[in-house]
Order: structure tokens, then C-alpha cells, then sequence
């Protein structure tokens, strides 16, 4: 019988385009991505869908709950993976630790299956949150965009979100619904983490108008206006860029001059990223390096030396901008034997 209720309709929806080759699922047990793994089922698309669990091995339910997930996987007719973070556990900045090992985890499960798209469960709530935390980090455009519906994994997965624009509460009256039972993370309320404490403040700051939905409108804008900045940032690096090395980037500086701060923060991160293989820089200090020594000296048209993560930025005595690999630091007290 068909249903017709918006929500659920909605979920599938935004979960049918994905569903295609195949799939890899990373289902913790929680309602959101419980909810990804049933409507995955009830969906039935013509495509291989794997399911995995990583078990960060931090509470002792997590093994019980990566258990269920199997064997709901299994009732759904899916293959199911539990994928064990080993080794010793950082004292401190475990929710960022854990995330940068879960998606390893799964990357290499990904790849060891052959899966194109992996899919999360991150809701609008989990947007809202990741929003708000940026801000009072002081984000900028790049940041206040907060995650991305898509975006690409190491050696070629797409890694995709299909239920960020839809309110937690939706995906657990799915389950509800569903007769499906799912677990709960302690660690949600734990006021240890940052996220908890402000989940607990989001009622007082919707009361004053700072809703989800207005957090993740939010979110819409930076990226758009931010897509924008860096389309611009691009043509005008490669207008900019003079015949250089592939270690070494040489910027005409009259070309720089003229553009605006957000144009030449955005060109000189370009720079940066092609010299070092550590990807973009922090924007505190890539402004601080931009706004406060490149610019100015490019516009007195005086010579400079920074030194950026082991990136020499010169301002050339010709006025233009020069991006190399700074040359190794000699030991003090040797000199030629």
C-alpha cells in the first residue's frame, strides 16, 4: 500500500538519487542512521548496498550496538562490516580523533568493496549544530557553509548526505513508524563536548529566533557567496601566475594589487596549496600573513620574507609575489668542516 505521509516521502526522496552502483552505508545504530539503512530497504534499487559500523571502542554498548546493526542489516537482506578503531585513544580531542578515524575506516572499507558513494545520516540538526559551532570559532564564509551534501573522498568516493536538509525529529518518527528500535549515545549529552552543551542551549536560542532552519539558511549563503569568491579566486590565479616550477609559484603583483582583500586571501591560499601538500591554511593566519604583511608591502611596493609552514612568501624588490619551499634551517654553532 502506497504511503502517503510527507516525511517519509521526503526521506526517500532525498535517498533514492544515491542509491546506484554501489553503496556503502555508515550506520552507527542511532535513529539517523537507522533510518538511512531502512529506507535504503524499503527504496529496494536496482544497486549493491554494504553496510558498515565503526566501533570507536569507547563505551562498552558500542559492541552490543554495532551487533544490531548486523543483524538488521542482515534481515534487509544487506552485507554488514564492523570496523574496529584500534590503538591507543587520544586524552584529549576525542570527538575530532574519532571522526578523522571513522572516516578512514571507511574509506578503506569503501575502497576494498568498490563502492563509489558512501552515505552518513547527518541531519539538518547535525548542520545547525556544526554551524553554530563555527561561528563561535570565528569561521569564515568557507567555514559558516558548514558541511556539504557531497563531497569527495580519497581515491575517487563520493561521500554524501542526503538527509541534511531534513529535522532529526522526521527520521525518528521513520523508525518509530517502521516498528525499528535504535540506540542512544550517552555521549549526546555528555557536557565534555561541545556539541552537547549547545544541543541543551538550541531551545533558548530558537526562542529568540536563531532556528535550525535559519542556522543551515545560513549555511546556503556562505556557500553560495563562497562558491562565487573562489570561482573568482581561480581566474584571477591563473591570470595572475607567471611561468613558474611546480614547487615554486610566481604571482605578478601589480594583478594582485588591484584586487579586492577576499580575491587575494583566496589567491594566495591557492599558492600555498599547490607549494605544500598539507592543504588549505587556517584563515586567522592566512589572513594575518595576506592582510597584514603581503598586501601592504605589494601596495609600498617593499620587499618581504615570510615564512608559512615551511613556505618561504616573498615580496619581490619587482613587486611581485613569490611562493617556494623555504630553504632547510641551518644548526647553529656548525659551519663548513
Amino acid at each position: 500500500m502506497q504511503r502517503l505521509n510527507p516525511a517519509d516521502i521526503a526521506i526517500e526522496g532525498a535517498l533514492r538519487p544515491y542509491l546506484t552502483g554501489t553503496v556503502l552505508l555508515a550506520v552507527s545504530g542511532g535513529p539517523d542512521s537507522t533510518a538511512l539503512l531502512a529506507a535504503a530497504a524499503e527504496i529496494r534499487a536496482p544497486c549493491a548496498v554494504h553496510v558498515a559500523t565503526v566501533d570507536h571502542g569507547l563505551r562498552p554498548e558500542s559492541a552490543e550496538e554495532a551487533r544490531a546493526v548486523a543483524a538488521l542489516s542482515a534481515h534487509f537482506g544487506f552485507p554488514h562490516r564492523t570496523l574496529l578503531w584500534t590503538g591507543t585513544k587520544p586524552a584529549r580531542g576525542i570527538p575530532a580523533a574519532a571522526r578523522a578515524a571513522r572516516y578512514a575506516l571507511l574509506t578503506a572499507h569503501a575502497s576494498a568493496i568498490g563502492a563509489g558513494i558512501l552515505l552518513t545520516g547527518h541531519t539538518r540538526d547535525d548542520q545547525a549544530e556544526t554551524v553554530l559551532l563555527r561561528l563561535l570559532a570565528g569561521s569564515g564564509p568557507a567555514g559558516l557553509a558548514g558541511m556539504r551534501a557531497e563531497r569527495a573522498l580519497p581515491g575517487g568516493l563520493c561521500l554524501a548526505r542526503p538527509f541534511l536538509t531534513i529535522p532529526k525529529a522526521d527520521l525518528v518518527a521513520y523508525c518509530e513508524a517502521h516498528g525499528l528500535a535504535f540506540a542512544r549515545d550517552p555521549s549526546n549529552h555528555d557536557d565534555r563536548f561541545a556539541r552537547p552543551r549547545l544541543r541543551r542551549l538550541m531551545p533558548m536560542l530558537t526562542g529568540e529566533g536563531l532556528t535550525a532552519a535559519r542556522l543551515c539558511r545560513l549555511a546556503e549563503r556562505c556557500a553560495r557567496d563562497g562558491a562565487a569568491l573562489d570561482s573568482a579566486a581561480a581566474i584571477a590565479f591563473a591570470a595572475a601566475l607567471r611561468g613558474s616550477p611546480e614547487d615554486r609559484i610566481h604571482l605578478d603583483g601589480a594583478a594582485l594589487r588591484t584586487l579586492p582583500d577576499a580575491i587575494v586571501l583566496r589567491v594566495v591560499g591557492l599558492g600555498l596549496e599547490r607549494v605544500s601538500a598539507d592543504g588549505p591554511e587556517r584563515l586567522a593566519r592566512l589572513e594575518r600573513l595576506v592582510l597584514e604583511a603581503v598586501l601592504p608591502a605589494l601596495r609600498a611596493g617593499t620587499p618581504l620574507r615570510r615564512t608559512l609552514r615551511a613556505i618561504l612568501v616573498a615580496v619581490t624588490p619587482a613587486g611581485d609575489l613569490v611562493l617556494s619551499p623555504a630553504p632547510p634551517r641551518r644548526e647553529r654553532g656548525l659551519g663548513p668542516a
